[in-house]
């Protein structure tokens, strides 16, 4: 018995350095589920008006449960400590961020040819319409089949360009079923001056297969254009006001209820309601995929700089996680090194995320008929406009002197007895999160100062 008893104190003693581990872990990471910005902003949008994803199926409709998802890495993780397999747990956390980084999310475009489909793809897209990339454009119908045209920063978001309803290849009553219609997460459906029966019937099946249906009038610069030389005390509000209206009981009287419509100019994001669209897109989409449609959004205003910088938040426990495993390993140097490649991934997700990467500016740049020199005077964070390289990260750490503190105490760390290890782990986890937070508050502040130029935002 006292033989048994021995053992089972040795076991303990041995286990502690796990349990302290995970115990510094758990108190240093934040309950991000709690106070997930969607949440927070769904609730102030229910209170005003009345209108991390897990490694399970990134084709369900419905939202995952992201807390037990977090439990379950977590409990993996330190199974996988406690066995001392520390490459197994850096790969989980390495599998579960790769799992809520590639959620699909496919949007079809749809409705008559000519209308501006294709050039309204290329402008979510961020893409211009002579690009390589862009969908084809034409007064004449152009899409001859449904094509997708994936995200040029996210390439697990794809605009899918439908061919006209009604067309000789895709007559009205066999659309349905040509276009395969449930794998698209949500639909738009773009109108111009005027609207038929296809539109409505189509329309109707969308709703009528649970998906969500949005109407775009686009060519809205065009037609505020005309009424401006046809009236004599032109009102821009009230011609907008005339044309919505229009468009909602034209579809009413074709038998659409409750049609959400968004007057919508393709080579003009930031005016009218393209941000409504953003916002009412967002609202509707299962939790799993808002922040996938998020971070793929043109940046066009303040606000959606902000949804960026907290969808980006958010992460940032993910990678100092795995920061952590990879610390925990035994071996001095590992976690250094290891570091720097998170941080030259994680950043360079940031500067094209917000537009700041050297071809966005230079875009910007052609774009705005602003000299880049000019837009590259407002940046203030060390690697906006620039190639993110390790040489950079390093340069970067070094001049933040509490971050290469914190760095050069987790080496330090490893060789204190039985603690050292838990230590090294805590320590990897904090200077990642601070570097990261840090620089994340910089670069979102760069990216409002560059759509502010940019559109003359006040």
């Amino acid at each position: 018995m006292i033989k048994k008893s021995t053992f089972s104190n040795q076991e303990r003693f041995r286990s502690f350095p796990v349990t302290f581990t995970f115990c510094l872990l758990e108190t240093l990471v934040p309950d991000q589920l709690s106070k997930h910005p969607h949440q927070q902003r769904n609730k102030m949008s229910s209170e005003k008006s009345s209108c991390p994803p897990t490694v399970v199926s990134s084709t369900s409709s419905k939202g995952p449960d992201l807390k037990n998802a977090k439990e379950k890495v977590l409990e993996d993780i330190k199974k996988a400590i406690e066995n001392k397999d520390f490459l197994s747990a850096a790969s989980i956390t390495q599998k579960y961020l790769e799992n809520t980084n590639n959620i699909q999310l496919n949007i079809a475009v749809t409705g008559e040819s000519g209308v501006g489909k294709s050039t309204f793809v290329n402008a979510f897209r961020g893409i211009d319409n002579r690009d390589e990339r862009a969908a084809l454009t034409g007064e004449v119908e152009t899409t001859m089949k449904p094509k997708a045209y994936p995200h040029p920063t996210y390439p697990n978001v794809a605009l899918w360009d439908l061919p006209g309803i009604g067309t000789p290849r895709f007559p009205a009553d066999q659309y349905i079923k040509l276009v395969e219609i449930e794998k698209f997460d949500f639909f738009i459906l773009v109108l111009a001056d005027r609207f038929n029966e296809n539109d409505a019937k189509l329309a109707k099946e969308i709703k009528k297969m649970g998906k969500k249906l949005y109407f775009v009038r686009s060519k809205i610069d065009n037609s505020l254009q005309a009424a401006g030389w046809r009236q004599k005390e032109y009102d821009e509000e009230k011609t907008l006001q005339e044309i919505r209206e229009y468009c909602i009981q034209g579809l009413k009287g074709q038998g659409v209820a409750s049609p959400q419509v968004f007057l919508v100019s393709s080579f003009h994001l930031h005016l009218y309601e393209f941000r409504a669209l953003q916002d009412t897109m967002e609202r509707e989409l299962p939790s799993h995929k808002r922040d996938v449609l998020i971070l793929a959004l043109p940046n066009i205003c303040k606000s959606t700089i902000d949804k960026k910088k907290e969808v980006f938040r958010s992460k940032i426990w993910h990678y100092s996680l795995l920061s952590a495993t990879f610390a925990a390993i035994p071996i001095p140097g590992i976690s250094i090194v290891f570091d720097v490649g998170i941080l030259v991934k994680v950043l360079r997700d940031y500067l094209f995320g917000f537009g700041l990467d050297k071809g966005s500016l230079e875009k910007c740049s052609s774009a705005t008929n602003t000299p880049l020199d000019e837009l590259r005077a407002m940046l203030n964070c060390i690697c906006s406009g620039k190639e993110v390289t390790k040489e950079l990260v390093i340069l970067m750490l070094k001049s933040a002197t509490l971050i290469l503190i914190s760095l050069a105490a987790e080496e330090g760390s490893r060789w204190i007895p039985l603690l050292g290890i838990p230590i090294a782990a805590a320590l990897s986890f904090t200077t990642i999160y601070m570097f990261l937070e840090s620089n994340l508050n910089e670069l979102s502040v760069d990216a409002e100062n560059i759509v502010t130029k940019a559109f003359a935002i006040k």
